[in-house]
């Protein structure tokens, strides 16, 4: 199981946000390239990018930072955030992001999906950010009464490489993650899952960990990791199999 450390972007920094709230912002380094340098140093073998401000415009903001981070490790990263047309997709993919994530797009613009997964295979993920449920999209402004996992099923035939489910009631918060409702998606999908939202420990990696047979495939982990919560070598000996150790 892959763990993937969240470099969450907002005016330039690394932040973290509360609940999705863009106004409930902490910042964690005013050195996205930094930050990325000290995980890939800690061991990770990925990094999860989101253009917090492009969410919200709707193309991105914050491409200098996501520049310097691609310049400053080669670790593959994972990028989200205000990328809804093909030729920004395809321009991303160009300067060497490893996998694009497509949330918005995904409920309104499914073509674009398809097309995209088709065109780049292995390179695509699908976002599916649910609050109480129902998908919200454009940075989490706004919430649909789609339910994430209807979503997730329209695309089992698209080739994504993976689905990434965000309880976005739980993210930033610490309050544990979602396992069940993970795995009960993972379980009703043959598209891997990656878990996202609420971590906050080692036993919650472990509680993951414990249903990866029902497919889910990694977890992402931010102010865990920002705040020493989660100590990364112990998380990772864990999810690549072998004891936690104390934490």
């Amino acid at each position: 199981m892959i763990l993937y450390p969240a470099i969450d972007l907002k005016g330039g920094q690394c932040v973290r946000l509360l609940r999705g709230e863009m106004s409930a912002a902490t910042v964690f380094n005013d050195d996205p390239a930094a930050q990325a340098r000290e995980f890939a140093a800690a061991g990770f073998s990925w990094l999860h990018l989101v253009d917090l401000d492009g969410a919200f415009a709707g193309q991105p903001v914050n491409g200098a930072a996501v520049e310097a981070i691609l310049a400053a490790t080669p670790l593959p990263v994972q990028l989200g955030g205000g990328i809804r047309d093909a030729a920004r997709i395809a321009f991303w993919l160009e300067r060497g992001v490893a996998r694009v994530i497509l949330g918005t797009a995904a409920l309104r613009d499914p073509a674009l999906v398809r097309s995209a997964c088709a065109a780049h295979p292995g390179r695509i993920a699908i976002a599916i950010d649910a609050r109480r449920g129902k998908v919200a999209v454009e940075g989490w402004a706004k919430t649909s009464s789609i339910a994430a996992r209807d979503l997730a099923l329209r695309f089992e035939d698209a080739g994504a490489a993976a689905i990434i489910y965000t309880d976005i009631e739980r993210d930033g918060t610490l309050a544990g993650v979602d396992v069940e409702a993970t795995a009960r998606l993972a379980e009703a999908l043959s598209t891997p899952v990656i878990a996202s939202g609420g971590v906050a420990s080692v036993a919650d990696l472990a509680r993951l960990k414990a249903m990866e047979g029902s497919g889910i495939a990694g977890v992402i982990c931010g102010r865990a990791l920002y705040d020493g919560r989660i100590d990364p070598a112990a998380a990772l000996r864990l999810l690549r199999g072998g004891a936690a150790g104390s934490c």
